[in-house]
């Protein structure tokens, strides 16, 4: 089974827009399609941005949808410890998801953010995009 980490922003854009077109990404997740590779700074961001005012208000997301969506990573991730700092992301916010990348020994790195795209691929692991990834699901 393909082992993936997804970009926070990869996430919140399914939560908000279920029917978009990286919707399906939350949904592969949920019929247990991939296994997700996340770490504690990871899971932290991810609740952060979904508690920011803006984007509940904005979006109208309730903490049972947030809850809902947490509770799917903790069943159908995976838990990684980054054993190796990464300094290469031009953004260094970024690096935390090339360091969960490499300690889980994943099959792909899912994002839309340019910042990581650019270093596709990293260390063997592909860089993709939700639209190719969501193709390579399929293969």
């Amino acid at each position: 089974m393909m082992r993936a980490v997804v970009d926070t922003n990869i996430f919140v854009r399914a939560l908000i827009m279920p029917h978009g077109t990286v919707g399906p990404v939350l949904q592969r997740l949920r019929n247990g399609d991939y296994i997700l590779l996340y770490s504690r700074p990871l899971l932290e961001e991810l609740v952060d941005v979904l508690n920011r005012p803006r984007i509940r208000n904005k979006y109208g997301l309730s903490e049972e949808d947030i809850a809902i969506t947490l509770r799917l990573i903790l069943l159908r991730g995976e838990i990684v410890t980054p054993t190796e700092t990464i300094t290469v992301c031009r953004d260094p916010k970024d690096n935390k998801f090339l360091e969960v990348a490499v300690a889980g020994q994943a099959d792909v790195l899912v994002s839309g953010d340019e910042d990581l795209l650019v270093l596709d691929p990293f260390e063997g692991i592909p860089i993709i995009s939700p639209s190719l990834f969501l193709l390579r699901l399929d293969e």
